[in-house]
């Protein structure tokens, strides 16, 4: 990931699925085509239900960075 980029954060730690789904979907919504979505979560379930979200949905998935107790996920949107 290329930690030059503005991202757009979103905290869901300690939140469980699909609640970092859920904040993801609706921050997607509220950006522009070409942002980039950041999710902090601490439910495992998210490294595997966000990736195919973004597949489904047509974003494109960046990759996720673990951190100590959370990952970090990126999410682009692409339309």
């Amino acid at each position: 990931m290329n930690e030059q980029e503005k991202v757009k954060v979103i905290d869901a730690r300690g939140s469980f699925c699909p609640g970092p789904l859920m904040e993801l979907i609706r921050a997607v919504k509220e950006s522009s085509v070409g942002e980039i979505i950041e999710v902090w979560s601490s439910d495992t379930g998210s490294q595997r239900d966000i990736p195919k979200w973004a597949e489904k949905a047509g974003h494109e998935f960046l990759g996720v960075v673990h951190e100590q107790g959370y990952d970090r996920i990126r999410v682009k949107k692409k339309r």
